[in-house]
């Protein structure tokens, strides 16, 4: 059984695989210390065609105030670089069983600008079973059954913050596919679980995009119709507030996972590394903001907050 890799671990991983590569937020920053980058992703209102935005298409409120956008940088090409970790709870039912082959192709399918690190959600933390790596067939090949007891997992939110605590900042985007039921054993169900909303806050803070998968979970909590609407908010939550996404069958699980990570794969080639201005404020904070465009049939999907720190 391999051990929770400790930071310096993941730290060592990203030197070696991005030492020769360019640093996007070095490179969009200016000479002013209050600039803040966000990494957004461009959708299409109708149809898989996604239009072409430039600098001046973006615009970031906070409120009804408009902030400066002053670099906009395309992450394709040189700038594709991308930190993805596949989590996996391990409260989850023999149903995902079928689907491990779907991680492996897309595990395989994603170009070599991408790290893929892969890891189970278990005790409150992250068992790192592969650290990130350019090898597809290593990252592949730690794939596992998932163990399949509801104890194992008390909630999937503790391990995504166990993560993001120790993932260290790096020059490239850093996003998670996290696949659960969303249940909080912990916390239980209903509005406002200061779980979620914690993890919703780590991610924000470090600026991580989580997308999810549902997937049926086992024990009494795995089949309660209440819990698993439950879960699936929760999900929708942290997704939709970090500006990933929520993919799921409302009627049960899915049969195959492959339009979602088809669907996954197509948003990461499309995203932008934006750098803005905020509004100046006297303590530092987390500050809500929206992404707009005027670019018919284009939507920009990013995270409905970010961190400030002390501006001008």
């Amino acid at each position: 059984m391999i051990k929770i890799c400790a930071s310096i671990g993941l730290a060592l991983a990203v030197t070696t695989l991005y030492a020769s590569r360019p640093a996007l937020a070095q490179q969009a920053s200016t000479s002013t210390g209050s600039a803040i980058h966000a990494v957004i992703t461009v959708e299409a209102h109708h149809g898989t065609n996604i239009p072409v935005i430039n600098r001046e298409d973006v615009m970031v409120y906070e409120g009804h105030d408009r902030d400066k956008v002053i670099d906009m940088v395309p992450l394709a090409g040189d700038h594709a670089g991308l930190e993805l970790f596949l989590l996996v709870d391990d409260a989850s039912n023999s149903s995902l069983d079928s689907q491990l082959q779907d991680f492996r192709q897309f595990i395989s399918s994603q170009p070599a600008t991408t790290a893929i690190g892969v890891g189970y959600m278990r005790d409150g933390a992250v068992q790192v079973v592969q650290n990130l790596t350019i090898d597809r067939a290593q990252a592949a090949k730690s794939l596992r059954l998932p163990v399949g007891d509801p104890g194992t997992s008390p909630s999937p939110y503790f391990s995504l913050v166990d993560l993001i605590k120790r993932w260290p900042e790096t020059p490239v985007r850093r996003e998670v596919l996290m696949i659960s039921d969303g249940i909080d054993r912990f916390y239980g169900s209903g509005p406002d679980d200061p779980y979620v909303d914690s993890a919703v806050e780590a991610a924000q803070k470090a600026g991580i995009i989580i997308y999810s998968i549902y997937s049926p979970g086992v024990g009494h909590y795995g089949h309660s119709f209440w819990r698993i609407n439950w879960g699936q908010n929760y999900l929708g939550q942290v997704s939709d507030q970090t500006g990933g996404e929520l993919y799921n069958y409302m009627l049960g699980p899915a049969v195959s996972f492959v339009p979602f990570l088809d669907d996954l794969s197509h948003r990461l080639t499309h995203q932008l590394l934006v750098t803005f201005l905020p509004k100046s404020e006297s303590k530092p904070g987390m500050r809500q903001v929206k992404f707009r465009t005027e670019v018919p049939n284009a939507e920009l999907v990013g995270p409905d907050r970010v961190y400030v720190p002390l501006t001008r």
